[in-house]
């Protein structure tokens, strides 16, 4: 290669591995490796002190749960990141019900919830229910279970949700105070919130 010719960048890169090139996937991962970890801990602080699970192993599995799906189909930077989020997420979830299932039922993964869902004084919330209201979220307004994905997870602005969802910043801003709702009404049905 051409010394004075520069690397690609990032959005070329996902465009090249959207197109089936799975080189650039390998080429795209150094790149955000760094911010990808920075997730990873953000989602890590959520958990139990004692998690068997690190940072570097949680962008790992991600890696592969990204180069092992072909129908991933990334935009852009912010958008990947929301995937990266969602798969993470997946992860630490599996992860719960391995938990869970083996020690049948008990030390199920606690998440503290901060003020992105603004339940008083950081309560912990067991992440399997906290998935499950997610689910139960999709079946009924998939976009607004994305945008909790990407704000509360990912830690996206609403301007970055808004640009990977394609939507308007009020939109995301008045569906994420609807589902920030419905999340908190959900899980005090629990009892867990």
């Amino acid at each position: 290669m051409d010394a004075s010719i520069p690397p690609p960048g990032v959005s070329e890169l996902l465009v090249r591995w959207r197109g089936g090139d799975g080189e650039a996937l390998d080429s795209l991962i150094p790149l955000l490796y760094g911010e990808l970890r920075k997730l990873a801990r953000a989602y890590l602080r959520r958990e139990r002190p004692d998690h068997t699970l690190q940072s570097a192993a949680l962008v790992h599995e991600a890696y592969v749960r990204l180069a092992g799906d072909a129908s991933l189909n990334c935009e852009n930077r912010t958008h990947f990141f929301g995937v990266a989020a969602r798969l993470m997420r997946e992860i630490l979830v599996d992860h719960a019900r391995t938990r869970a299932a083996a020690k049948r039922g008990a030390g199920i993964s606690d998440v503290t919830l901060n003020e992105a869902l603004s339940i008083p004084q950081q309560q912990n919330v067991d992440l399997i229910l906290l998935d499950d209201a997610l689910r139960r979220l999709a079946l009924l307004d998939e976009r607004q279970c994305r945008i909790v994905e990407l704000r509360f997870f990912a830690g996206l602005s609403i301007e970055d949700t808004s640009e990977a969802l394609g939507i308007s910043a009020a939109t995301v801003s008045r569906e994420w105070m609807t589902a920030r709702v419905w999340l908190r009404h959900e899980l005090a049905k629990t009892g867990k919130a």
